[in-house]
């Protein structure tokens, strides 16, 4: 009884969340026929990245969802660094992505193709950004990190829930 009280609380909330709009900047909505499709690894248990993958839905990707027993080759093969970790790993024109990483941030990045950042990542699991909304709670305020080959790590966007600061 409970696994299936449990699954229905999951299943209202990603409801919930396929009805909200994402929040993606209007000259985003212009780019929406030309957005590469989207690779997300993720474990089978995770209820917060099938509601990522919904936002990122919702702001115009094509996602390939990926289920797998563990997600280090993955973050090998896109070069990850450890530090930056969150718990799903995706890929995209050819750019790595870590975590609930805005829509806005993503479609940024593939306008602006920014020279030698291999990817985006947002560390953690922040309350508020896309996947991780919890009624009642107040997002936090976080950075999208942009990260090289080299480990070199800057902040290219801040955040507050599924807002840019």
């Amino acid at each position: 009884m409970t696994a299936i009280l449990a699954r229905r609380t999951m299943l209202a909330g990603l409801a919930a969340l396929a009805m909200s709009a994402p929040r993606v900047p209007a000259e985003a909505g212009q780019a929406r026929a030309a957005l590469p499709p989207l690779s997300v690894w993720r474990d089978p248990y995770c209820g917060c990245c099938g509601a990522w993958i919904a936002h990122m839905r919702a702001a115009g990707f094509s996602v390939h969802d990926r289920i797998v027993a563990a997600l280090a080759p993955i973050r090998q093969r896109l070069g990850t660094p450890s530090d930056l970790l969150s718990c799903h790993a995706a890929e995209v024109g050819g750019y790595a992505l870590e975590g609930h990483v805005p829509a806005a941030a993503v479609v940024r990045l593939l306008r602006e193709r920014p020279g030698g950042v291999r990817g985006l990542a947002v560390p953690g699991m922040p309350i508020g950004s896309p996947g991780m909304e919890s009624p009642g709670t107040p997002p936090e305020r976080y950075d999208v990190i942009t990260f090289d080959a080299s480990g070199r790590h800057a902040v290219f966007m801040r955040f507050v829930g599924g807002d840019p600061a």
